[in-house]
Protein backbone atom coordinates (compact mmCIF):
# COMPACT_ATOMS: atom_id res chain seq x y z
CA UNK A 1 0.00 0.00 0.00
CA UNK A 2 1.83 2.92 -0.94
CA UNK A 3 2.72 5.37 2.02
CA UNK A 4 1.24 8.40 1.40
CA UNK A 5 -0.12 8.97 4.55
CA UNK A 6 2.36 9.23 7.36
CA UNK A 7 1.56 7.91 11.02
CA UNK A 8 1.11 11.07 12.75
CA UNK A 9 -1.27 12.36 9.82
CA UNK A 10 -3.13 9.05 10.05
CA UNK A 11 -3.25 9.25 13.72
CA UNK A 12 -4.15 12.83 13.54
CA UNK A 13 -7.01 11.99 10.96
CA UNK A 14 -8.37 9.14 12.91
CA UNK A 15 -8.54 11.19 16.16
CA UNK A 16 -10.39 13.68 14.40
CA UNK A 17 -12.67 11.34 13.38
CA UNK A 18 -13.56 9.57 16.90
CA UNK A 19 -14.71 13.05 18.08
CA UNK A 20 -17.46 12.25 16.17
CA UNK A 21 -18.55 9.74 18.70
CA UNK A 22 -22.05 10.80 20.24
CA UNK A 23 -23.08 7.23 21.04
CA UNK A 24 -21.92 5.49 24.07
CA UNK A 25 -18.21 5.85 25.22
CA UNK A 26 -15.01 5.21 23.54
CA UNK A 27 -12.00 4.87 25.25
CA UNK A 28 -8.47 4.26 23.15
CA UNK A 29 -4.76 4.03 24.69
CA UNK A 30 -1.79 4.40 22.76
CA UNK A 31 1.15 2.31 22.92
CA UNK A 32 2.76 5.19 24.63
CA UNK A 33 0.02 5.09 27.26
CA UNK A 34 -1.76 8.33 26.25
CA UNK A 35 -5.60 7.64 26.71
CA UNK A 36 -8.49 9.59 24.68
CA UNK A 37 -11.69 9.40 25.79
CA UNK A 38 -14.57 10.32 23.24
CA UNK A 39 -18.69 10.81 23.00
CA UNK A 40 -20.43 10.53 26.14
CA UNK A 41 -18.56 9.63 29.88
CA UNK A 42 -20.37 6.97 31.70
CA UNK A 43 -22.87 6.02 29.14
CA UNK A 44 -23.84 2.16 29.31
CA UNK A 45 -22.16 1.27 25.98
CA UNK A 46 -18.70 1.32 26.27
CA UNK A 47 -16.14 0.07 24.02
CA UNK A 48 -11.94 -0.20 24.52
CA UNK A 49 -9.13 -0.62 22.35
CA UNK A 50 -5.32 -0.16 23.10
CA UNK A 51 -3.32 0.47 20.80
CA UNK A 52 0.36 -1.78 19.87
CA UNK A 53 1.74 0.00 17.52
CA UNK A 54 1.37 3.75 16.35
CA UNK A 55 1.05 2.00 12.67
CA UNK A 56 -2.03 0.65 13.55
CA UNK A 57 -3.70 4.37 12.65
CA UNK A 58 -2.41 4.26 8.88
CA UNK A 59 -4.41 0.58 8.56
CA UNK A 60 -8.08 2.28 10.54
CA UNK A 61 -8.29 4.17 8.03
CA UNK A 62 -8.85 1.83 5.44
CA UNK A 63 -12.12 0.76 7.39
CA UNK A 64 -13.29 -2.75 8.59
CA UNK A 65 -10.96 -4.55 6.42
CA UNK A 66 -8.05 -2.33 7.92
CA UNK A 67 -9.69 -3.21 11.42
CA UNK A 68 -9.76 -6.97 10.34
CA UNK A 69 -6.42 -7.08 9.37
CA UNK A 70 -4.68 -5.83 12.20
CA UNK A 71 -6.63 -7.27 15.47
CA UNK A 72 -6.06 -10.93 13.23
CA UNK A 73 -2.63 -9.74 13.22
CA UNK A 74 -1.99 -8.64 17.13
CA UNK A 75 -1.73 -5.07 16.96
CA UNK A 76 -4.57 -3.90 19.23
CA UNK A 77 -6.87 -5.35 21.38
CA UNK A 78 -9.69 -5.14 23.07
CA UNK A 79 -11.25 -6.40 26.36
CA UNK A 80 -15.12 -6.33 24.90
CA UNK A 81 -15.16 -6.78 21.35
CA UNK A 82 -19.14 -6.88 21.07
CA UNK A 83 -19.16 -3.93 22.78
CA UNK A 84 -16.74 -2.13 20.95
CA UNK A 85 -18.12 -3.02 17.48
CA UNK A 86 -21.51 -2.45 18.57
CA UNK A 87 -20.33 1.43 19.42
CA UNK A 88 -19.16 1.70 16.31
CA UNK A 89 -21.86 0.54 14.72
CA UNK A 90 -24.04 3.26 16.42
CA UNK A 91 -21.65 5.80 15.64
CA UNK A 92 -21.35 4.77 12.29
CA UNK A 93 -23.28 7.54 10.04
CA UNK A 94 -21.16 9.96 11.79
CA UNK A 95 -17.86 8.43 11.13
CA UNK A 96 -18.80 7.88 7.23
CA UNK A 97 -19.59 12.03 6.67
CA UNK A 98 -16.35 12.90 8.21
CA UNK A 99 -14.17 10.35 6.13
CA UNK A 100 -15.94 11.80 3.51
CA UNK A 101 -14.43 15.22 4.42
CA UNK A 102 -10.73 13.69 4.08
CA UNK A 103 -11.75 11.95 0.92
CA UNK A 104 -9.23 13.27 -1.16
CA UNK A 105 -6.35 11.97 1.43
CA UNK A 106 -8.30 8.30 1.98
CA UNK A 107 -8.07 7.06 -1.62
CA UNK A 108 -4.80 5.92 -1.71
CA UNK A 109 -5.82 3.30 1.15
CA UNK A 110 -9.17 2.95 -0.09
CA UNK A 111 -8.50 2.26 -3.60
CA UNK A 112 -9.56 -1.46 -4.61
CA UNK A 113 -13.64 -2.23 -5.10
CA UNK A 114 -15.51 -4.85 -4.45
CA UNK A 115 -17.76 -5.80 -7.85
CA UNK A 116 -16.79 -8.11 -10.21
CA UNK A 117 -19.66 -10.68 -11.80
CA UNK A 118 -19.84 -13.48 -10.00
CA UNK A 119 -18.90 -16.08 -12.76
CA UNK A 120 -19.40 -19.92 -11.85
CA UNK A 121 -15.51 -20.58 -11.23
CA UNK A 122 -15.65 -17.40 -9.16
CA UNK A 123 -18.56 -18.54 -6.67
CA UNK A 124 -16.89 -21.75 -6.49
CA UNK A 125 -13.46 -20.35 -5.20
CA UNK A 126 -15.71 -17.60 -3.48
CA UNK A 127 -17.52 -20.20 -1.40
CA UNK A 128 -14.78 -23.10 -0.81
CA UNK A 129 -12.61 -20.18 0.92
CA UNK A 130 -14.65 -20.08 3.64
CA UNK A 131 -16.99 -23.52 3.86
CA UNK A 132 -14.31 -25.59 2.79
CA UNK A 133 -12.30 -24.83 5.45
CA UNK A 134 -13.41 -28.15 7.80
CA UNK A 135 -16.51 -29.63 8.49
CA UNK A 136 -15.01 -30.56 11.66
CA UNK A 137 -14.14 -26.67 12.54
CA UNK A 138 -17.93 -26.05 11.60
CA UNK A 139 -19.13 -29.12 13.83
CA UNK A 140 -17.06 -27.50 16.88
CA UNK A 141 -19.55 -24.87 17.30
CA UNK A 142 -22.21 -25.82 15.30
CA UNK A 143 -25.67 -27.48 16.76
CA UNK A 144 -26.31 -31.06 15.65
CA UNK A 145 -28.44 -29.91 12.98
CA UNK A 146 -25.03 -28.24 11.26
CA UNK A 147 -27.15 -25.24 10.48
CA UNK A 148 -24.66 -22.40 9.97
CA UNK A 149 -27.55 -19.57 9.53
CA UNK A 150 -30.20 -17.90 11.95
CA UNK A 151 -31.68 -19.93 14.49
CA UNK A 152 -35.47 -18.77 15.94
CA UNK A 153 -35.81 -19.05 20.19
CA UNK A 154 -39.57 -18.73 20.50
CA UNK A 155 -38.41 -18.56 24.16
CA UNK A 156 -35.01 -17.42 25.16
CA UNK A 157 -33.83 -20.53 27.33
CA UNK A 158 -34.42 -22.66 24.27
CA UNK A 159 -31.44 -24.74 23.23
CA UNK A 160 -29.72 -23.81 19.84
CA UNK A 161 -30.53 -27.28 18.70
CA UNK A 162 -34.48 -26.86 19.55
CA UNK A 163 -34.11 -23.36 17.85
CA UNK A 164 -32.85 -24.41 14.43
CA UNK A 165 -35.40 -27.06 14.41
CA UNK A 166 -37.80 -24.72 14.43
CA UNK A 167 -36.39 -22.03 11.47
CA UNK A 168 -36.56 -24.76 9.40
CA UNK A 169 -39.87 -25.74 10.48
CA UNK A 170 -41.22 -22.14 10.17
CA UNK A 171 -40.19 -22.38 6.63
CA UNK A 172 -41.50 -25.54 5.71
CA UNK A 173 -45.00 -24.44 7.31
CA UNK A 174 -44.44 -21.03 5.62
CA UNK A 175 -44.11 -22.89 2.62
CA UNK A 176 -46.97 -25.24 3.11
CA UNK A 177 -45.34 -28.43 2.27
CA UNK A 178 -47.42 -31.25 1.62
CA UNK A 179 -46.23 -34.81 0.59
CA UNK A 180 -45.84 -35.52 -2.74
CA UNK A 181 -44.79 -31.60 -3.72
CA UNK A 182 -41.26 -31.17 -5.06
CA UNK A 183 -39.31 -28.67 -3.28
CA UNK A 184 -36.08 -27.55 -4.92
CA UNK A 185 -33.47 -25.95 -2.58
CA UNK A 186 -30.67 -23.15 -3.65
CA UNK A 187 -27.59 -23.51 -0.87
CA UNK A 188 -28.19 -27.06 1.15
CA UNK A 189 -25.66 -26.37 3.70
CA UNK A 190 -24.94 -29.34 5.47
CA UNK A 191 -28.69 -30.66 4.44
CA UNK A 192 -30.05 -30.33 7.57
CA UNK A 193 -33.51 -28.46 5.63
CA UNK A 194 -33.39 -31.08 2.79
CA UNK A 195 -33.59 -33.89 5.37
CA UNK A 196 -35.88 -32.23 7.88
CA UNK A 197 -38.52 -31.41 4.92
CA UNK A 198 -38.21 -34.99 3.49
CA UNK A 199 -38.77 -36.57 6.78
CA UNK A 200 -41.38 -34.61 8.52
CA UNK A 201 -43.38 -33.41 5.63
CA UNK A 202 -42.71 -36.20 2.73
CA UNK A 203 -41.67 -33.74 -0.03
CA UNK A 204 -39.37 -34.83 -2.85
CA UNK A 205 -36.26 -32.43 -2.20
CA UNK A 206 -33.45 -31.44 -5.11
CA UNK A 207 -30.92 -29.33 -3.32
CA UNK A 208 -27.66 -28.01 -4.64
CA UNK A 209 -24.34 -26.62 -3.21
CA UNK A 210 -21.14 -25.52 -4.77
CA UNK A 211 -18.79 -26.54 -1.38
CA UNK A 212 -17.67 -29.39 -2.01
CA UNK A 213 -16.76 -30.29 1.82
CA UNK A 214 -20.40 -29.60 2.77
CA UNK A 215 -21.97 -31.75 -0.15
CA UNK A 216 -19.48 -34.68 1.24
CA UNK A 217 -20.81 -34.35 4.53
CA UNK A 218 -24.68 -33.64 3.80
CA UNK A 219 -24.52 -36.97 0.93
CA UNK A 220 -23.15 -39.00 4.23
CA UNK A 221 -26.17 -37.49 6.68
CA UNK A 222 -28.52 -38.14 3.95
CA UNK A 223 -27.79 -41.74 3.49
CA UNK A 224 -27.60 -42.01 7.21
CA UNK A 225 -31.20 -40.68 7.43
CA UNK A 226 -32.29 -43.28 4.74
CA UNK A 227 -33.78 -40.24 2.56
CA UNK A 228 -31.89 -40.87 -0.57
CA UNK A 229 -34.91 -41.68 -2.40
CA UNK A 230 -36.32 -38.33 -1.64
CA UNK A 231 -33.03 -36.02 -1.69
CA UNK A 232 -31.77 -35.70 -4.90
CA UNK A 233 -28.24 -33.78 -4.19
CA UNK A 234 -26.21 -32.13 -6.26
CA UNK A 235 -23.14 -30.32 -6.54
CA UNK A 236 -23.74 -27.48 -9.18
CA UNK A 237 -24.38 -24.05 -9.43
CA UNK A 238 -27.90 -22.40 -8.93
CA UNK A 239 -27.68 -21.03 -12.37
CA UNK A 240 -27.57 -24.41 -13.92
CA UNK A 241 -30.65 -26.12 -12.41
CA UNK A 242 -33.72 -26.91 -14.92
CA UNK A 243 -37.02 -28.36 -14.28
CA UNK A 244 -39.63 -26.66 -12.55
CA UNK A 245 -41.00 -27.07 -8.66
CA UNK A 246 -43.70 -26.67 -6.53
CA UNK A 247 -41.77 -24.86 -3.83
CA UNK A 248 -38.06 -22.93 -3.98
CA UNK A 249 -36.09 -22.47 -0.85
CA UNK A 250 -32.74 -20.63 0.02
CA UNK A 251 -31.26 -20.07 3.39
CA UNK A 252 -28.81 -17.30 3.55
CA UNK A 253 -27.27 -17.93 0.03
CA UNK A 254 -28.22 -14.94 -1.07
CA UNK A 255 -25.38 -13.00 0.23
CA UNK A 256 -23.15 -15.07 -2.20
CA UNK A 257 -24.57 -13.81 -5.08
CA UNK A 258 -22.78 -10.43 -5.73
CA UNK A 259 -24.44 -7.44 -5.91
CA UNK A 260 -24.46 -7.49 -9.77
CA UNK A 261 -25.75 -11.07 -10.23
CA UNK A 262 -28.95 -10.30 -7.96
CA UNK A 263 -31.33 -9.64 -11.08
CA UNK A 264 -29.85 -13.06 -12.20
CA UNK A 265 -31.14 -14.95 -8.96
CA UNK A 266 -33.99 -13.85 -9.16
CA UNK A 267 -34.77 -14.67 -12.41
CA UNK A 268 -33.71 -18.17 -12.23
CA UNK A 269 -35.70 -18.61 -9.05
CA UNK A 270 -38.38 -18.05 -11.00
CA UNK A 271 -37.73 -20.07 -13.85
CA UNK A 272 -37.24 -22.70 -11.27
CA UNK A 273 -40.84 -22.12 -10.15
CA UNK A 274 -44.98 -23.64 -11.12
CA UNK A 275 -47.08 -21.25 -11.80
CA UNK A 276 -48.94 -21.49 -9.27
CA UNK A 277 -45.07 -22.10 -6.59
CA UNK A 278 -44.59 -20.43 -3.52
CA UNK A 279 -40.74 -19.85 -2.29
CA UNK A 280 -38.79 -18.93 0.42
CA UNK A 281 -35.61 -17.00 0.83
CA UNK A 282 -33.85 -16.13 4.37
CA UNK A 283 -31.60 -13.17 4.06
CA UNK A 284 -29.35 -11.08 5.61
CA UNK A 285 -29.94 -7.54 4.94
CA UNK A 286 -28.21 -4.19 4.92
CA UNK A 287 -29.76 -0.88 5.49
CA UNK A 288 -31.30 0.49 2.31
CA UNK A 289 -29.38 3.68 2.65
CA UNK A 290 -26.12 1.98 2.63
CA UNK A 291 -26.55 -0.32 0.05
CA UNK A 292 -25.05 1.42 -2.84
CA UNK A 293 -22.22 2.25 -0.73
CA UNK A 294 -21.30 -0.96 0.55
CA UNK A 295 -21.89 -3.20 -2.41
CA UNK A 296 -19.00 -1.78 -3.59
CA UNK A 297 -16.89 -1.37 -1.07
CA UNK A 298 -13.77 -4.38 0.07
CA UNK A 299 -14.91 -4.83 3.59
CA UNK A 300 -13.12 -7.17 6.43
CA UNK A 301 -16.47 -9.69 5.96
CA UNK A 302 -16.25 -9.60 2.14
CA UNK A 303 -12.97 -9.58 1.77
CA UNK A 304 -11.25 -12.21 4.95
CA UNK A 305 -14.52 -14.01 5.97
CA UNK A 306 -16.74 -14.79 2.98
CA UNK A 307 -14.93 -13.12 -0.14
CA UNK A 308 -17.08 -11.77 -3.02
CA UNK A 309 -19.97 -11.17 -1.19
CA UNK A 310 -22.65 -8.53 -0.74
CA UNK A 311 -25.85 -8.24 1.39
CA UNK A 312 -28.88 -7.04 -0.01
CA UNK A 313 -30.96 -4.30 0.89
CA UNK A 314 -34.93 -5.60 1.08
CA UNK A 315 -35.39 -2.28 -1.05
CA UNK A 316 -33.50 -4.07 -3.65
CA UNK A 317 -35.19 -7.15 -3.27
CA UNK A 318 -38.14 -6.12 -4.02
CA UNK A 319 -37.51 -3.98 -6.64
CA UNK A 320 -36.13 -7.37 -7.91
CA UNK A 321 -39.30 -9.26 -7.45
CA UNK A 322 -41.23 -6.96 -8.84
CA UNK A 323 -38.94 -5.98 -11.87
CA UNK A 324 -37.44 -9.06 -13.15
CA UNK A 325 -39.84 -12.16 -11.56
CA UNK A 326 -44.03 -13.12 -11.93
CA UNK A 327 -43.90 -13.38 -8.56
CA UNK A 328 -45.70 -10.86 -5.66
CA UNK A 329 -44.26 -10.60 -1.99
CA UNK A 330 -46.55 -12.53 0.42
CA UNK A 331 -44.78 -12.11 3.99
CA UNK A 332 -41.45 -10.61 5.15
CA UNK A 333 -40.85 -11.24 8.87
CA UNK A 334 -38.16 -9.70 10.27
CA UNK A 335 -35.95 -11.75 12.99
CA UNK A 336 -33.26 -9.92 13.56
CA UNK A 337 -32.78 -10.36 17.65
CA UNK A 338 -32.52 -14.12 16.82
CA UNK A 339 -29.96 -13.70 14.78
CA UNK A 340 -27.98 -11.66 17.87
CA UNK A 341 -28.66 -14.23 19.97
CA UNK A 342 -27.67 -17.21 17.79
CA UNK A 343 -24.37 -15.39 17.17
CA UNK A 344 -23.84 -15.27 20.83
CA UNK A 345 -24.07 -18.42 20.52
CA UNK A 346 -21.64 -19.88 18.02
CA UNK A 347 -18.94 -17.25 19.73
CA UNK A 348 -19.47 -18.20 23.43
CA UNK A 349 -18.94 -22.37 22.05
CA UNK A 350 -16.17 -21.42 19.41
CA UNK A 351 -14.39 -19.77 22.43
CA UNK A 352 -14.86 -22.51 24.85
CA UNK A 353 -13.00 -24.92 22.72
CA UNK A 354 -10.53 -23.17 21.54
CA UNK A 355 -7.89 -25.97 21.75
CA UNK A 356 -9.78 -28.16 19.65
CA UNK A 357 -9.78 -25.76 17.14
CA UNK A 358 -6.08 -25.50 17.54
CA UNK A 359 -6.24 -29.23 17.57
CA UNK A 360 -7.43 -29.07 14.10
CA UNK A 361 -4.27 -27.15 13.07
CA UNK A 362 -5.64 -23.26 13.04
CA UNK A 363 -3.32 -20.69 14.39
CA UNK A 364 -3.66 -17.67 16.79
CA UNK A 365 -4.24 -15.22 13.94
CA UNK A 366 -7.42 -17.81 12.68
CA UNK A 367 -8.62 -17.72 16.31
CA UNK A 368 -8.56 -13.59 16.55
CA UNK A 369 -9.94 -13.19 13.70
CA UNK A 370 -12.53 -15.63 13.61
CA UNK A 371 -13.50 -14.40 17.33
CA UNK A 372 -14.12 -10.70 15.37
CA UNK A 373 -15.91 -12.12 12.81
CA UNK A 374 -18.43 -13.39 15.38
CA UNK A 375 -18.60 -10.64 17.73
CA UNK A 376 -18.34 -8.25 14.52
CA UNK A 377 -21.77 -9.93 13.76
CA UNK A 378 -23.38 -10.16 16.70
CA UNK A 379 -23.00 -6.56 17.18
CA UNK A 380 -24.20 -5.86 13.82
CA UNK A 381 -27.42 -7.48 14.16
CA UNK A 382 -27.64 -5.80 17.92
CA UNK A 383 -27.32 -2.52 16.64
CA UNK A 384 -29.29 -3.42 13.10
CA UNK A 385 -26.84 -2.80 11.24
CA UNK A 386 -27.30 -5.61 9.66
CA UNK A 387 -30.98 -7.30 9.49
CA UNK A 388 -32.36 -10.66 8.80
CA UNK A 389 -35.48 -11.43 7.06
CA UNK A 390 -37.51 -14.54 5.74
CA UNK A 391 -39.31 -13.24 2.60
CA UNK A 392 -41.58 -15.17 0.88
CA UNK A 393 -42.82 -14.83 -2.60
CA UNK A 394 -46.05 -16.39 -4.65
CA UNK A 395 -46.57 -17.31 -8.23
CA UNK A 396 -48.96 -16.20 -9.93
CA UNK A 397 -51.55 -19.11 -10.04
CA UNK A 398 -50.94 -19.23 -6.06
CA UNK A 399 -54.42 -18.44 -4.35
CA UNK A 400 -54.76 -14.94 -2.83
CA UNK A 401 -57.07 -16.87 -0.49
CA UNK A 402 -53.94 -18.77 1.10
CA UNK A 403 -51.74 -16.06 1.64
CA UNK A 404 -52.85 -15.48 5.32
CA UNK A 405 -51.89 -19.11 6.28
CA UNK A 406 -48.04 -18.33 5.23
CA UNK A 407 -48.36 -15.60 7.41
CA UNK A 408 -50.08 -17.91 10.19
CA UNK A 409 -47.31 -19.92 10.18
CA UNK A 410 -44.85 -17.39 11.62
CA UNK A 411 -46.22 -18.58 14.88
CA UNK A 412 -49.00 -21.83 14.70
CA UNK A 413 -47.44 -25.10 14.13
CA UNK A 414 -49.55 -26.53 10.74
CA UNK A 415 -49.16 -29.98 10.78
CA UNK A 416 -48.35 -32.26 7.43
CA UNK A 417 -50.89 -34.11 5.96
Amino acid sequence: MPRILTDDTARTISLRILRATDHGELVVREPDGREHRFGVVGSPLRGEIELHDDGVWRQFLRGSLGVGETYAEGRWSSPDLVSLVALGARNMPAFDRLRGRFKHLLLPVQHVRNGARNTVARARRQISAHYDLSNDLFGLFLDPTMSYSCAVFERPEVDLETAQVEKIDRLCRKLGLEPGMSLVEIGTGWGALAIHAAREYGVEVTTTTISREQHALARRRIDEAGLADRIDLRLEDYRDLRGQYDRLVSVEMIEAVGWRDLPTFYQRCDALLKHDGLMAVQAITIDDGAYEIEKRQRSFINTMIFPGGCLPSQQVMGRLVTTDTRLRTVDVEDLTPHYAETCARWRETFNARLDDVRALGYDERFIRLWDLYLAYVQAGFQERRIELVQEVYAAPGYAAADEQRVRDARTSAVAPA
